[in-house]
């Protein structure tokens, strides 16, 4: 591959005419591409445009080295799947070029003005989040912290699970507690995973590979993002413990060749199981992300594109159906979990179609409620129920496995818990006041292992109200 000079490399500096350097190396990134391979998104017909941070921060870098803008969001592997071949001009060597300028990120408060808090100081969840709000940058916290339109279902998920209450039992005489469960054959420490959450590189460098450092040493599952940051290779490779439980999640893409790809990589990769989302066959309105995206344009009338996820999602495919689950099965015999069930009729399908393990979505405690109350059987099987979305506490945990999850998911508060600089660190803090809240309140429901929990053990009266009426099954 030739050696480019500076003069020729600064020359393509427009939107016409888009070339950056990244760790030596110079790609002509202003047509198409193969972006979909690592982010599932349709191949655009310009990538500029489509690209999920926006056109303006490529232009920014044009004919100059954007190594360290890619790196704050990318790791080095999605280069090989974003681009084509065709799009390496050359290599060129280092400090030829002039750095791209970086725009401080403009947050509530910077690291100097307002230290972050020591990790012994923070004693519960939302302390992580109340310091990510301080020090994310906006468009982090824009599209970790939205939720779809008025983002009533986010602040329902959460409230749901204060209209349950604990009927404590006394005088058992407990002198320690079992917390220890199995997710999908891999046994973990916690009936907690990580659940799938994308662009963790925004909260932190090390982005997912952080969490699965924190994973590895707490015994915890991961679930990989379809639009992670990092490349599932680079998480498997930094996780403490080389079987630790490591899940691949799948959106379903218009171009169904690339999400077999994604398939193909995490069985390869030795993935424990596929989660397989089903309950966006339309791009969300996430309208935090999408205001702050016009405040952009607003500024740079070059700017062009969508909030952050809508354009991460706009290749989801919207058609299609239970066949899917013939698909995925041909390919790999790991196994499967159906995210994004909403209801009892949904879950009794997923069960006759193999006994396919469930992990429902927002409000997931009504969704379970619905399946306690008009299918039972499905609890009483051996298929496992997942849930995540308003999960904070320890006693949201035991209260989601008393009515009969096996396990339950969080997503926000680890890549708030990574925020700040904490990073690994962060989200250990994160995992262990979950496991203190956990263990401290199953002394109080008088039970020494998750086995023992049960709907006997809470008072769910307040939210059998919101269940429906009658169901179509």
């Amino acid at each position: 591959m030739s050696i480019l000079s500076r003069e020729e490399v600064e020359k393509h500096s427009t939107r016409e005419s888009c070339w950056v350097a990244i760790h030596g190396s110079v790609y002509d990134v202003t047509g198409k591409s193969n972006w979909g391979h690592h982010r599932q998104l349709l191949t655009p017909p310009d990538f500029l445009d489509e690209h999920p941070g926006g056109a303006q921060v490529i232009l920014r870098c044009a004919g100059k080295d954007g190594t360290a803008d890619f790196d704050s969001v990318h790791d080095k592997d999605v280069l090989s799947q974003a681009l084509p071949p065709s799009a390496h001009k050359g290599n060129i060597q280092p400090d030829t070029l002039a750095k791209a300028s970086r725009p401080l990120p403009k947050t509530s408060a910077t690291a100097e003005e307002n230290p972050p808090p020591p990790l012994s100081s923070i004693i519960n969840l939302n302390d992580f989040e109340k310091v990510a709000q301080q020090h994310l940058p906006p468009h982090a916290w824009a599209y970790y912290y939205s939720g779809a339109d008025d983002e009533i279902s986010k602040r329902e998920g959460q409230e749901a699970y204060q209209r349950l209450s604990f009927r404590p039992r006394i005088l058992r005489s407990i002198r320690s507690v079992d917390t220890i469960t199995s997710i999908l054959g891999q046994s973990v420490s916690l009936p907690v995973y990580m659940s799938p959450c994308g662009i963790a590189k925004f909260a932190h460098p090390d982005g997912e590979c952080a969490m699965a450092v924190a994973a590895g040493e707490e015994g915890l599952a991961q679930v990989l993002a379809n639009g992670s940051s990092m490349s599932i290779d680079a998480v498997r490779a930094a996780g403490i413990h080389p079987n630790q439980p490591l899940f691949q999640q799948v959106y379903v893409n218009k171009d169904i060749k690339k999400s077999e790809e994604t398939v193909r990589r995490a069985v390869k990769a030795g993935a424990s199981g596929i989660w397989i989302t089903v309950d966006s066959p339309v791009v969300g309105k996430r309208e935090m992300d999408e205001r702050l995206n016009l405040e952009v344009q607003a500024r740079d009338s070059s700017a062009k594109g969508q909030g952050v996820a809508k354009t991460m999602a706009s290749s989801i495919s919207p058609y299609i159906d239970w066949e899917i689950l013939k698909w995925i099965r041909r390919l790999t015999d790991l196994p499967v979990v159906i995210k994004g069930i909403q209801c009892v009729e949904d879950a009794v399908l997923a069960y006759q179609h193999g006994r396919l393990t469930l992990a429902s979505a927002q409000p997931p405690l009504v969704t379970l409620l619905e399946i306690r109350r008009y299918a039972p059987h499905l609890i009483e099987s051996n298929m496992q129920i997942f849930i995540d979305g308003g999960i904070r506490r320890g006693t949201d945990v035991l209260k989601a496995l008393a009515l009969g999850a096996t396990a339950v998911g969080l997503g926000r508060p680890f890549l708030f818990s990574l925020a700040a600089g904490y990073g690994a660190d962060g989200t250990r803090r994160a995992i262990q006041i979950l496991r203190q809240e956990i263990e401290m309140n199953m002394v109080f429901l008088g039970v020494t292992k998750l086995s023992e929990l049960g709907p006997h053990l809470v008072n769910s009266m307040r939210l059998e109200r919101d269940v429906v009426g009658s169901v179509k099954l």
